[in-house]
């Protein structure tokens, strides 16, 4: 496992390039992203040509996550897992954390640390991590954004101090720092792949990292249940549907896609169609552009067809979304609007829990878009990871599920 002390040390930068590093080398390469995150894992499979899977132990069992980690993993000659802001940040205190997963996992940690601006200091920090949960494995370090030959004597000094070994060193460089928008990092923009691999050969000892890698268990508990004599049809987009789970993908027996900017979905009885998030925001002129495929789904909603819309999928079932250019018509199943404005901007952030027809579904919201005025009367009382309600509604329109909620499982 790849993680870090802290959001913004250079993880997803450092385990990006060792996914590629090794890549190069001709190993296969499974990767894995701790927590809900979308984002990262779309960095993932550029680089290792396979979809990265999401490992979370709020949303899934810890044997769940142990089966998802032998399926997966069995097909790959290496496993890597990028962890989720600092190692220990979880839902509530460490619960569903970085730490956690590789606890689960039996996974070695090796830390991403921030070095700019701090020498010896490091030495307590790092000292601190080893020390307060013993039975997590931190087996090393890499420093980043190290200024000179002389920052990293002292960094050396740090690990000799506190027994730590150190994999190496990442000097500040312009081309690894990667941008950002509004809803995480900017996985349209990519640094150049080939000057990260090539520090990384250079300056980590990334022979040593591999041979800290140890055989998977015996796959004794794989359960990979697919749904027989049904088919997912799935909006698919680069940024305007892209927020999905593989293994919700992998769980039904047929899986076909379609981009809602530029095509029409063929849709049967008894079809799944799924809208999974993305940033349908971004694109507003297009999809309403595209009255045929909007007229399809409105079509199959209102004669009984099942729907799960989730977030930006929710929004393109609504009746329009307004940002600061204009009003731009959607699919009209869901008789509201959404505001896309930057002036109506609220952030809603964090897990999600609630129970509908004797089912508990968990997932995960993160968005500033809104509905215009009033929020909607919810079907069932949705709650946060610490089992506190939020006013996030869940719609039913006849067999459509909506929500602000992406679901891990459907």
């Amino acid at each position: 496992m790849i993680a870090a002390p802290a959001s913004g040390s250079g993880k997803t930068t450092i385990a990006r390039g060792l996914m590629a590093l090794f890549s190069s080398k001709g190993m296969r390469v499974q990767p894995f992203k701790c927590g809900p995150d979308y984002i990262d894992t779309k960095f993932h499979e550029l680089v290792c040509g396979r979809p990265s899977i999401n490992l979370d132990t709020f949303m899934a069992s810890g044997q769940h996550v142990q089966e998802l980690f032998l399926n997966y993993g069995s097909q790959a000659d290496l496993c890597i897992v990028e962890g989720m802001m600092g190692l220990f940040d979880g839902y509530d205190r460490d619960r569903g954390s970085s730490a956690e997963i590789a606890r689960t996992l039996g996974l070695p940690v090796v830390l991403v640390v921030d070095a700019k601006r701090s020498a010896y200091s490091l030495a307590a920090l790092l000292s601190g991590f080893m020390h307060f949960r013993k039975e997590v494995d931190i087996c090393g370090v890499i420093f980043n954004r190290v200024g000179s030959k002389r920052h990293e004597g002292m960094l050396r000094q740090v690990c000799e101090d506190v027994g730590l070994e150190c994999f190496g060193f990442l000097p500040v460089h312009h081309d690894l720092e990667q941008g950002s928008r509004y809803l995480g990092l900017d996985f349209s923009e990519m640094p150049e792949a080939q000057t990260l691999v090539q520090l990384l050969e250079e300056k980590v000892h990334w022979e040593r990292l591999l041979s800290l890698a140890a055989p998977l268990p015996t796959l004794q508990t794989i359960k990979h249940v697919r749904l027989k004599g049904q088919r997912l049809v799935v909006a698919r987009n680069q940024e305007s549907f892209s927020f999905l789970y593989q293994e919700t993908l992998d769980t039904f027996q047929k899986v076909v896609f379609f981009d809602p900017e530029h095509e029409v979905p063929f849709l049967e009885e008894d079809d799944w169609l799924y809208l999974p998030g993305g940033y349908p925001e971004k694109h507003l002129g297009i999809l309403s552009k595209n009255e045929v495929a909007r007229d399809v789904i409105r079509h199959f909603a209102e004669n009984g067809g099942k729907i799960v819309a989730e977030c930006g999928g929710m929004m393109y079932l609504c009746k329009s979304i307004v940002d600061d250019t204009g009003d731009y018509p959607m699919c009209g199943v869901l008789p509201y609007t959404i505001t896309a404005r930057k002036e109506d901007r609220k952030l809603s952030l964090g897990y999600r829990r609630f129970t509908l027809d004797g089912r508990e579904y968990r997932g995960h919201e993160f968005h500033y878009t809104r509905f215009l005025g009033a929020t909607p009367e919810s079907v069932a009382q949705v709650f946060n990871a610490k089992g506190e309600p939020v006013d996030t509604p869940i719609l039913r329109y006849k067999n459509v599920l909506a929500s602000y909620t992406h679901l891990y499982q459907l």
